[in-house]
């Protein structure tokens, strides 16, 4: 097994721990925990579920067949809810545990990643990182505005996916990630496009809280002053306001369902003449209006981005799991050709990111940035 430069990756999601070693190499090892939302629910705060939840990564890491910690050159982990920051590598330190134990900048499960790393990393004596969290902020002065002073335009996208695979369409480019101009769309559950020019992010939608096209479960824009008086005129508590937006908006709201692959057959059945009704209980004919409808949303926002930096685009990435789609694909590749090349990588990828920002950093090639308080 190669021993240098060998990172344990982690990445905690709400029901889910995913877990990777890889080395320069590549990949040596990958699981997915699945934890009982039974026990997950004992626990009153999401950091209350850090032993738990590292005995469950220690357990698992036991069953590498010729693996132990002391194997390890650092420990790795997606970063969670912090104060803005700009992309890169950062070691994990007490001004960050600190904001994610007591949830700072908000509560979300990603927020054990670091603490969970840096715990085994001192195990074994080496640091733990993050890498690209989902508060990366690069904005250009210009893209902050929203038109209302009091709520300027923020950036929570999938930083670590895109930023991951705008560098690897800028070495397939042959050109380096900061010479580049990219629109990266990364399309999954939430949907996030976003410009790299000479690398950084300078805009690009919250994914999170609702701006841009709608996504499998989010709503995206939508039309403000209808909005307003649709939260006037309904007794939701604001959960469940968020929830429309983020969780239950989107294609989830069309259709019932967050199953691509659902939506896709119904589709297929309803080219092939089949009853519009489907055994599985979807209307092909509305799912592929729906599906379309995503699509050109989607090119829509890709197009708008090119005039940021003047039309001069090296390539559109598409990334994300929605990338797996040939029929997303296509679509989306109709209508933004002609901005140039359309480079596809399917999936999150995150674990195989975090491992390779890390391993850069380990050889030098990569900032490693300290994290302050704000």
């Amino acid at each position: 097994m190669e021993k240098l430069f060998t990172v344990l990756a982690i990445n905690p999601g709400s029901t889910s721990t995913k877990l990777a070693i890889y080395s320069e190499s590549g990949e040596i090892w990958r699981k997915s925990i699945s934890h009982d939302t039974t026990l997950l629910s004992r626990y009153r705060e999401v950091a209350d579920q850090l032993e738990f939840r590292k005995r469950a990564v220690l357990e698992s890491i036991e069953e590498v067949e010729g693996f132990s910690l002391k194997d390890l050159k650092a420990v790795v982990a997606r970063g969670g809810l912090l104060r803005p920051l700009k992309g890169g590598v950062y070691r994990v330190n007490e001004y960050m545990k600190n904001d994610l134990r007591t949830a700072r900048y908000g509560s979300h499960a990603s927020n054990l990643g670091a603490l969970i790393a840096d715990e085994i990393a001192k195990t074994v004596g080496v640091e733990a990182f993050i890498v690209d969290p989902v508060v990366v902020d690069e904005l250009s002065p210009l893209a902050r505005y929203s038109g209302i002073p009091e709520i300027p335009r923020k950036s929570i996208f999938h930083a670590l996916n895109q930023k991951a695979s705008a560098k690897k369409a800028a070495r397939e480019l042959g050109k380096s990630y900061g010479e580049c101009n990219l629109i990266v769309a990364h399309m999954g559950g939430g949907t996030s496009i976003g410009i790299h020019h000479n690398g950084r992010v300078v805009d690009v939608n919250n994914a999170l809280d609702g701006d841009g096209p709608f996504s499998i479960e989010r709503a995206g824009t939508v039309p403000a002053g209808d909005w307003m008086r649709y939260v006037l005129s309904h007794s939701h508590d604001a959960a469940a306001l968020q929830k429309k937006l983020t969780g239950r908006g989107g294609v989830v709201a069309y259709l019932g369902t967050n199953d691509a692959q659902r939506i896709e057959a119904a589709i297929a059945a309803y080219r092939r003449g089949e009853e519009a009704n489907n055994s599985d209980g979807l209307d092909g004919k509305r799912c592929l209006e729906v599906m379309q409808a995503l699509c050109y949303q989607i090119s829509r926002e890709i197009a708008s981005l090119a005039a940021v930096v003047n039309g001069k685009v090296d390539a559109v990435v598409l990334t994300g799991g929605l990338a797996r789609s040939d029929f997303v694909v296509s679509e989306i590749k109709n209508r933004v050709s002609f901005l140039g090349r359309v480079i596809v990588y399917p999936g999150e990828n995150e674990l195989q990111a975090l491992s390779e920002g890390v391993i850069e950093a380990l050889k030098g090639n990569e900032e490693i940035q300290e994290y302050c308080p704000s």
